[in-house]
């Protein structure tokens, strides 16, 4: 929310309130059904009492506007002119019947209070801002601002130049590709909802590691496709049970995540990512490899990936710069079978007509000119300094707590306490105290107590800082 009271100004901060809650309401902008935020995260919002909040509140419903409902905060029952007129458009009730899922309940606070820059993101997938290349960024646009940009739609798999640049980089990892076999997408979560669209019919099964991030999002449960875990032990997904799950739930693909898997942080190591390839191949069984976190290592290089080795094209691979140069830029690929990228391209352009061309173009000078590597020498550097700070953290504070091994590269750190937890009581409190967490349920690790921390967006201080405040509250718990 980007509005808040002025402590100077010539109304309250009650009569501030009130007024941007009735034109909101009068505007249509908050229609009946809506739930506002919390009295607790509107008070932390615009840094006033709850009292303050609360009698705002009193205020509207004594006017009839809102209507606070047990275990359903505060919601909108009446705009100033429906008690005479036909009743209008419960906007609630027509997003509830949209197909597309809602993000868990956690996962919709943990998106929102990511924007309040007060709180500090123990769990974040991101690069802090200044582990961002803002400055290289902005020099490579002065540079590039001399060189021609075109502003018009892309061809249907992407900038040409583009493809043909990720093609080379990707063979210098042993990925054989042309131009003709990637696709270019907005961030890799748009390939994995092309791959749902366009691969998978409604009804089926995807397989993937238990956990997974997959959980987090609903990206295959909206296309109508259910979600089966596989567990998982040191050298990642278990190879050796995939013929069982597979017949058990009749699964129409594999998604995994070998390198620096998303939430634990484990690495598939490489005769084990041999066994999930011979036997997916047995079983007919085609894989999605995300490999995100792929240039992200901080010891040595992880093994080559499943797409490497892969002789048949049963590999589906996805990549992507969020993870390493920006998430803002929207820059993703899939690599695949000419007939598999050929049917994605054709869904992405009914659904966007292709990728910015901007960003497009930003991508390709910042591959070209050699910023992509420099870049990333730097930032392992940072990040190997932050995954200190947090393993130090970890060893002053929650010793006999919990258990948790340091990832040779990547984002996260799996933590599983040693005790039974309440986790959503964990998470509220240390919202609470300023701290945001990403609770291991989130990612379908509802048998153990787990947390996903994560070193790459708190800085040193609040990293040690906010793990000895996260081990006082789960003493306490």
């Amino acid at each position: 929310m980007d509005w808040k009271p002025d402590r100077y100004g010539e109304l309250s901060l009650q009569e501030q309130i009130v007024r941007y809650f009735k034109e909101g309401i009068l505007r249509g902008e908050w229609t009946v059904g809506a739930r506002l935020p919390s009295q607790r995260i509107l008070a932390r919002l615009w840094q006033v009492n709850r009292s303050t909040v609360a009698q705002a509140m009193a205020e509207l419903a004594a006017l009839g506007l809102v209507e606070g409902q047990t275990g359903g905060g505060t919601r909108v029952v009446n705009e100033s002119w429906s008690l005479l007129a036909a009743p209008p458009t419960d906007w609630g009730q027509v997003a509830e019947s949209g197909r597309h899922q809602p993000n868990l309940p956690v996962i919709q606070t943990i998106n929102r209070m990511e924007a309040d820059p007060g709180i500090i993101r123990l769990g974040t997938g991101e690069l802090a801002p200044e582990l961002l290349p803002g400055r290289e960024m902005a020099r490579l646009l002065q540079e590039g601002a001399k060189r021609p940009v075109a502003l018009g739609y892309e061809e249907p798999k992407g900038n040409p130049a583009l493809r043909r640049r990720i093609a080379e980089r990707l063979q210098e990892r042993g990925i054989h590709a042309t131009a003709d076999s990637v696709l270019v997408v907005s961030g890799a979560l748009q390939g994995l909802h092309l791959i749902a669209a366009g691969l998978m019919r409604p009804g089926s099964t995807v397989l993937a590691e238990s956990p997974s991030y997959l959980h987090s999002v609903q990206v295959f449960q909206s296309a109508g496709i259910r979600l089966e875990g596989v567990p998982m032990d040191e050298a990642g997904l278990r190879a050796g049970l995939l013929e069982r799950y597979s017949k058990q739930y009749q699964a129409a693909m594999l998604y995994t995540n070998p390198t620096f898997h998303n939430p634990t942080g484990k690495v598939m190591s490489g005769s084990r990512r041999k066994e999930l390839l011979q036997t997916c191949r047995e079983l007919r069984l085609p894989i999605i490899e995300d490999d995100v976190y792929g240039d992200l290592w901080l010891d040595e290089p992880p093994p080559p990936s499943l797409k490497s080795l892969d002789n048949h094209g049963d590999v589906l691979y996805v990549g992507s710069l969020s993870k390493s140069v920006s998430p803002g830029l929207r820059i993703g690929w899939v690599v695949g079978p000419r007939t598999a990228i050929d049917r994605l391209a054709d869904i992405k352009m009914q659904i966007d007509y292709g990728a910015s061309s901007l960003s497009q173009w930003a991508a390709l000078q910042w591959l070209e000119d050699g910023w992509h590597e420099r870049h990333l020498e730097q930032l392992r550097g940072q990040l190997r300094k932050r995954r200190a700070a947090a393993a130090a953290a970890l060893d002053r504070e929650f010793g006999g707590l919990a258990r948790w091994s340091i990832p040779g590269g990547g984002f996260y750190i799996w933590m599983e306490f040693n005790r039974s937890l309440p986790m959503k009581q964990l998470f509220d409190a240390a919202l609470r105290e300023g701290i945001l967490l990403n609770p291991g349920m989130v990612y379908g690790s509802e048998e153990k107590p787990c947390l996903r921390l994560s070193y790459s967006y708190a800085s040193l201080e609040e990293l040690s800082r906010g793990i000895g405040i996260l081990a006082g509250l789960v003493r306490r718990l």
